[in-house]
This record gives C-alpha cells, structure tokens and sequence, in this order.
C-alpha cells in the first residue's frame, strides 16, 4: 500500500471553482501545460489529499478540499483544435499532457487566505513552493506536515 500524499492545486475561480467541483463533484483537471506540474500529477495516486487553491482572485488562497480520484491519463484538450490547450506537437499515440480527476470533499467558511499562509512560512519551509519567490506552478506537492498545519489555519 502506498502512503497517501498531499497537493495544492490551483485554479482561477472564473474558470473552475470550488463551488463548480462541488455541484459536479468530480472533475478532470485539464489544461496544465507545465512538464514539472504535469510530472507531479504523474505521482499522484487515488485517495491523495488535495487543497483547492484560487488564484487571480481578492483572496488568493485555499479554499476547500478535493481529493484524486483517477490517475493520471491524456488530456483530450491537448488534441482539440478549438480548444485553448491544443498542443499540435501532441498526438495520441505520443501524447504530452495528462491531467488526474479530482473529487470535491469539502469547502471552507472561509479561505485560508496567501497572506495567512505566508505568515507561517518558518513553520512551512522554504521548500513549500506556493510563498517561494518566482514559482507559479499549477500544482505543487505539499508535505503532511503542511498538510496539517495549512488545515490548521482553516477558520472554523
């Protein structure tokens, strides 16, 4: 059996939110066209724990829980000519991008908001990618231990 793990993902909340995973409760991740990002969700397996992150929005921030529910696999956006993430060097026999599906778990009352989460970064670790300078990554492992500790921060 493998250990769980835990993520951060972010989304921009006009293009998918959590209130769009929770009334659909499950969701392929599509459009990530970073390799680093995308060779992360290549480790994810079911059951890991992610926290939803929105970006570009008032409050930057955590905004609930999803969990993956399926492994990684092609994403079809990557060969739709109409879509936004086509990729013409992406075919299906050699496909470039993958994506997971995530499941909603639950929203917070409040967001745990990326001021907050910077007010610990002694106790996250220069290693937590979300407050180091310069990394925009998509998608981000985040140790149990951050896991634990960003939960905490959550207003109940």
């Amino acid at each position: 059996m493998t250990r769980k793990r835990y993520w951060l993902m972010k989304s921009e909340p006009t293009d998918f939110s959590i209130e769009d995973l929770e009334r659909v409760r499950t969701e392929p991740w599509t459009g990530v066209r970073n390799y680093q990002a995308r060779n992360f969700m290549r480790q994810m397996q079911v059951g890991d724990g992610v926290l939803f992150y929105h970006s570009n929005t008032d409050v930057p921030g955590i905004y609930g829980i999803a969990e993956v529910a399926a492994t990684a696999y092609p994403d079809p956006t990557q060969f739709e000519k109409k879509s936004k993430y086509f990729d013409e060097k992406a075919t299906r026999e050699q496909p470039r991008w993958e994506l997971v599906d995530v499941s909603y778990v639950r929203k917070f009352a409040a967001p745990v908001a990326l001021e907050d989460i910077r007010g610990h970064a002694d106790a996250l670790g220069e290693e937590f990618a979300l407050i180091r300078k310069g990394s925009r990554l998509s998608v981000l492992p985040v140790t149990a231990a951050q896991w634990k500790l960003l939960l905490s921060l959550e207003k109940k």
